[in-house]
Formats: C-alpha cells, sequence, structure tokens
C-alpha cells in the first residue's frame, strides 16, 4: 500500500518532525477540533466555496475554476483537497489556497510548500504545467498573493516528503524542532523526550 501524505502533515513535519511519529506511528490523535484558529479556518474555507462559486478572477488570466478538489498521486505520495484549481490564460494551471491570516511581508515557507504540493498533485492529475500558485490573505481584507515554484522548490518539497513516508513507513523516531518555543503549544509536548 501507497503512503499518501497531506499538505497538513506537511506542515505539521515542518512545525517539528516529532508531529508525524506521534500522530502516524503512535496513532495518538492531535485533537484539532479543540483549537479555535482551526475552527475558524474551516468556516472560512466554507464560506469562501459558497460565496466564490461563480466568481472568476480575470485579473491573474483565471479563464475557469474548480472548488474543493480532492486529488491524489503516488508518484509523489501526496493527496489533498485543494480549494480552486484555476485554469489560466496562458494554458497552465494554478492552485488557490485560502489562508485564515493576515498577510505580511514575510512569506512563511510552510504556506509556499502547501501550495507547491497542490501544483505537484495538479500537474500529476490535469497534465498540466504549474509554475505559480496563489494564497488569498481572508484577515487582510482578502489580498491575493502569487508565488513562484522553482525546480529547487519542488526537490526541496520531494525530499521532505520521503522523510515523511519514511517517519510513517517505519515509525522512525525524528529528532524535534530545533526552534524550543513551539513546543509550549504541541500537543504532544507532554510525551516528547
Amino acid at each position: 500500500m501507497c503512503i499518501l501524505v497531506k499538505p497538513s502533515d506537511l506542515l505539521q513535519y515542518l512545525y517539528c518532525p516529532r508531529f508525524i511519529y506521534f500522530f502516524h506511528s503512535l496513532e495518538i490523535p492531535e485533537h484539532q477540533e479543540k483549537r479555535y484558529k482551526v475552527q475558524v479556518g474551516r468556516e472560512i474555507h466554507e464560506e469562501k466555496t459558497q460565496i466564490n462559486k461563480d466568481y472568476l478572477r480575470k485579473k491573474i488570466g483565471a479563464t475557469a475554476k474548480e472548488q474543493e478538489v480532492y486529488l491524489s498521486s503516488e508518484k509523489y505520495h501526496l493527496k489533498g483537497i485543494v480549494d480552486e484549481v484555476l485554469t489560466l490564460n496562458d494554458g497552465t494551471m494554478a492552485p488557490l489556497d485560502y489562508k485564515f491570516a493576515e498577510y505580511s511581508d514575510h512569506l512563511f515557507s510552510t504556506y509556499k510548500y502547501q501550495s507547491l504540493c497542490y501544483a505537484l498533485l495538479i500537474e500529476e492529475n490535469y497534465g498540466k504545467k504549474v509554475d505559480r500558485g496563489f494564497l488569498v490573505y481572508t484577515r487582510s481584507n482578502n489580498k491575493l498573493v502569487t508565488l513562484e515554484f522553482t525546480d529547487e522548490d519542488r526537490a526541496q518539497l520531494i525530499d521532505i516528503i520521503k522523510e515523511i513516508v519514511l517517519i510513517m513507513n517505519t515509525g522512525f523516531y525524528p529528532k524535534k524542532t530545533r526552534n524550543t518555543a513551539r513546543c509550549g503549544d504541541c500537543t504532544y509536548r507532554n510525551i516528547c523526550v
């Protein structure tokens, strides 16, 4: 059976690799339903799906879109639901993802890697080139930001996915994050040594 990684797994791994070990190898639940930001983010996704049903982002060259598209790829060991899959007027495609966040000049690498996961899934399933993605920051008046994807970005992401699959497949116990400030908000802080 092929292990498929979700973009949320990737985000948790980038926060701390041990999250994958506790959640997937030991099957200890995280209880995301108790986290306020997670719940609000889910509600906004649902709201945007309904409100933006017919809205086409012509300013960025979108000629068509699909919403809430489930895609998977054994080649990349990925699966996920893309908020919007856009067809662009230059013949390429792109993912668009809504973020319950405020825009700042700093782009979090987690956002870029998540969008790149969706890009790989779109390329694999639609057979179209994906060289960029889009983020909508809902807490900054729906600010739209364009992300450019390089071959180096792709190679780094594929290496990260291989590490996640290794942990899931073998139960390998990885090193914890170097940023110990993250440990205070971690679900698994009481059992992580």
